[in-house]
This record gives C-alpha cells, sequence and structure tokens, in this order.
C-alpha cells in the first residue's frame, strides 16, 4: 500500500513560480483539478454526527482506502470495516481493513472482498450507523454475483462492455442487474441501521445511482434496459447471464423500494474544473468551461474540440483555455493499446496537424487511462514530428499508448487516490503567442 502523494503542482504555487511553458501549465491545470478532489479534502466537512451505537464503514472505489484513512483522522470514537479498491491504489489505515481487488474486471478478489464486507452488516441495530464511502470504480470491485451465474461469465461480460463504445450509464445498468450488492441492494442489507453514504462522482451528470452502480441507491432501470443494451451493442452473454435477466429475480429495488438514505456528494467533475478555471484566471488566461459530463466517442469529440480550438485562434484575441470533463467511450478498433483519453488527443493531434499556438492535455484524474500505467498525454504543434509515425495509423488502430510514448508526451502520476473522471485542457494562443505563462 502506498502514501498517498502531495498533488504535483498547487494552483497558488504555480502562480507564484517561474513562467511555464504550455505543457507545464497544462499539467499545473490538471494537478489543481485532482487536488480539490483529494479525500483529506472533501471527506472531513461532510462526516456525519456519531451515532449512539457502532459506526461501521464500508466502501469500494479507487478512492475508498484514502477516504477511509480521512474518516479515521477525523473519527474520535471508536469505528471498524471494511473498504475494497483497485490493486495499487491502497493506502495505509488503522481500523479500517481495506482491500484490492481487479479493476475494471471483477476478479476474485473483490469477490471476496464484498463477502467479507457484507459479514460485517450483520446484526446491526437502528442506534448503529453504516459511513459508506463510494467513488469511481466501485462498480467492478463491489462484485457480487447472482445465482448460477460465475465471476468468468462477469469477466467475459465486463470485457465485451468495455471493446463496446457503450457509454458508462449503459454498462452501469448491466452490471446493476448482475449483481447482489449494486441498484440499491447494499442500502437494504445495511438496515435497520442508518445509512450515510459520502460520495465522490465519477459520472456525467452526477447521478447517485450510476457512481459505482448506486450500491445504496434504489434504481430506476429495469432488466429489460439491461437486456436492451446488450443487444443494441450485439454482445452475446454467457447462458448463465441470459437465464438471470430473464428471471424477475434479476431486478433491482426500485424507488420506494428501500427507506430514504442520507447521501452526501462530496466531489465532483465539476467542481475540479471549477478548481482548474480558477487558476487559469490567477493566472491571467480565460477559461472556457465546456461541460463536465460530455459523453459520445472519444475520437468524435477530439476531432469537435479540433475544430473549436481552431476557430477560436483564428477570431484572433488573448490566450484562453478550454476546459471539459466527463466520460467519454471508444469503440476499440485493431489491437492497439491506450485509453479513452489518449484516442481523444490522438483525434485532436490528427486534426490540428501541427497548428502553431495550440497545445492539450487529456488524463484521468484517477491516474489511469485504458490499459497502460499513464493518466493521459499531451500534445502540441510539434507532438507528430516528435513521435515520428503516422497519428492517422495510430488512431485507426486504438494505438495511442505508444504513439505518446514515441512523442515523450506521456503524462504519468501514479494513482491518485481520487477519482472525477476526464480532465481535458486546450490552451488556444495567437500562432505567434508568447509561449509561457
Amino acid at each position: 500500500m502506498a502514501a498517498i502523494p502531495a498533488p504535483n503542482v498547487s494552483w497558488q504555487m504555480a502562480v507564484a513560480a517561474e513562467p511555464m511553458p504550455p505543457e507545464a501549465l497544462l499539467r499545473a491545470l490538471f494537478d489543481a483539478a485532482v487536488a480539490s478532489a483529494q479525500p483529506d479534502r472533501c471527506v472531513p466537512p461532510a462526516l456525519p454526527e456519531p451515532p449512539a451505537g457502532r459506526t461501521v464503514v464500508i466502501g469500494a472505489g479507487k478512492a475508498a482506502a484514502a477516504m477511509a484513512r480521512a474518516v479515521e483522522r477525523h473519527w474520535a470514537r471508536p469505528i471498524a470495516g471494511l473498504v475494497v479498491t483497485r490493486h495499487g491504489h491502497g493506502v495505509p489505515c488503522e481500523r479500517i481493513a481495506v482491500r484490492e481487488a481487479g479493476h475494471p474486471v471483477p476478479d476474485a478478489a473483490g469477490v471476496a472482498a464484498t463477502r467479507e464486507m457484507l459479514d460485517l452488516l450483520e446484526g446491526l441495530s437502528a442506534d448503529d450507523l453504516v459511513l459508506c464511502l463510494i467513488s469511481g470504480g466501485g462498480s467492478a470491485l463491489l462484485t457480487a454475483p447472482p445465482p448460477g451465474v460465475s465471476l468468468a461469465d462477469l469477466q467475459m461480460l465486463s470485457r465485451d462492455l468495455l471493446r463496446s463504445g457503450a457509454a458508462i450509464g449503459q454498462m452501469n445498468c448491466v452490471r446493476k442487474h448482475l449483481s447482489l450488492v449494486a441498484g440499491g441492494w447494499l442500502a437494504q442489507r445495511a438496515g435497520p441501521a442508518r445509512l450515510v453514504t459520502l460520495a465522490i462522482s465519477d459520472v456525467p451528470g452526477d447521478d447517485p445511482a450510476m457512481i459505482a452502480s448506486g450500491p445504496t441507491m434504489a434504481d430506476p432501470t429495469t432488466r429489460d434496459d439491461a437486456s436492451a443494451v446488450l443487444r443494441q451493442f450485439g454482445i452475446e452473454p454467457a447462458s448463465s447471464i441470459r437465464d438471470w435477466l430473464a428471471s424477475p429475480a434479476s431486478e433491482t429495488p426500485k424507488p420506494g423500494a428501500i427507506p430514504d438514505t442520507d447521501y452526501r456528494l462530496i466531489a465532483s467533475p465539476g467542481l475540479a474544473l471549477e478548481a482548474a478555471a480558477a487558476m487559469a484566471r490567477a493566472i491571467g488566461i480565460a477559461p472556457r468551461l465546456l461541460g463536465s459530463d460530455l459523453e459520445g466517442e472519444a475520437r468524435d469529440l477530439g476531432f469537435a474540440h479540433a475544430a473549436l480550438a481552431l476557430e477560436i485562434q483564428r477570431a484572433g484575441g488573448p490566450p484562453c483555455v478550454l476546459l471539459s470533463g466527463g466520460e467519454t467511450s471508444v469503440t476499440v478498433r485493431g489491437t492497439g493499446r491506450g485509453g479513452r483519453n489518449g484516442e481523444y488527443l490522438l483525434a485532436l493531434t490528427q486534426a490540428l496537424n501541427g497548428a502553431p499556438g495550440i497545445h492539450a492535455l487529456a488524463a484521468d484524474t484517477d491516474g489511469i487511462d485504458g490499459t497502460e500505467a499513464n493518466a493521459g498525454a499531451v500534445t502540441g504543434p510539434r507532438t507528430i514530428a516528435a513521435a515520428g509515425r503516422s497519428c492517422a495509423a495510430a488512431l485507426a488502430n486504438s494505438d495511442s499508448y505508444p504513439f505518446f510514448a514515441a512523442a515523450e508526451s506521456l503524462v504519468t502520476t501514479g494513482p491518485t487516490f481520487t477519482n472525477v473522471n476526464d480532465f481535458r485542457a486546450i490552451l488556444v494562443e495567437a500562432p505567434g503567442g508568447k509561449g509561457d505563462y
């Protein structure tokens, strides 16, 4: 288990520092966004009053261990519990057990950790408190296959969904109907204790029923919706999954079927973009927020944002930075390596074709973009030449990682211990702009 690193550059430090080249400025904006969602900052103000009885902490997600440690540091009363996070994202806790498991494809460690977590909820009373810590990644980490469905069946389906181009809401709809904890089932297991959920959002729109597949929220989607997603993307699941989805037992708790829950959203993509925008303003660069909930094919968004950046540059004016977040999807083509932020940046790089005065960064705030160890990458006028290979060919093969590795422009942070989804920043200046900020 690793220690939580300090943010690479705080915006206050960046403003006071020596002038930064565009790549360093973009990285500082990214770091400001990540810092805004660190559990040590956003968990303590949201903690509930201690109960008369016991306090049990449970949770799942890439930020779960860091959230648990923040709870421990600010909770004077006795406390116990268990959280599950992605391999490599654990941090030391003294009173709350931390388990690491597979993501984005679930594994046996996740199944065992979920079973252990559910055991902690047995025998609670109305005097007790269950504090649930939820963050992005919880859909895969909190794993409880329904009767007759094997872990191998779920793993195969997860891989198919990840390659299909399905949006996060569509994937989570399927996941909820193939779980005994997602889609509100965990809330039922917590009763009769009081349940309080602290959530760090990684989904467009911050819908509580979608963050980590909504384990403590009633589910408005249906098993028919889940089956429709599979048909839409041509996914043929194992027969055990088809049989389960055909059974009424696969339906999730609907609004009104579980008690009202105390759900507290403590960090979100929108707040992260605002933190980056504040830094840009302090430096004297006008931010333009394009939205924190953008979805769709990553390459399509990259092409669209390149066209917008060129249009703004042609119109003239002082430098500005275009900020956006959300979660795009990738319909995987070929056998390449990379993630959705790399795919977005490949498309943007191809469309800009070395246009002077435009630089960009795209990265996942959890520190991991897709299949490799980088958070994302940066691009600029010299990136294609530095890579020494065809950007179009890399995009045709969904092969962003080798392209940006060759250009020596990968953004590598390691686990950030939080997750407010994708962060994208495009710096637009005149072709002969000053270059440093």
